[in-house]
């Protein structure tokens, strides 16, 4: 895994207090090539590191509402 020491960490301006939110460090795109995620609850857990690619097709998939219920 890729060390994330220098990740900068941000929580989306649309979180709320229900606790189920991600922070997300899109910094490491041109050092590491990943973008990183993580549970907001519990910043010493585990993290994911996505492509670029795959975080973009992610945030579009939501964006148009493809993960709604």
């Amino acid at each position: 895994m890729n060390d994330l020491a220098g990740a900068v960490w941000r929580t989306s301006s649309r979180s709320n207090d229900q606790g189920l939110c991600v922070e997300v460090a899109d910094n490491l795109v041109d050092a590491l090539g990943v973008v990183a995620v993580r549970d907001s609850k519990d910043k010493s857990g585990p993290t994911l590191a996505v492509s670029p690619p795959g975080w973009t097709a992610f945030v579009r998939a939501i964006q148009a509402g493809q993960f709604r219920s």
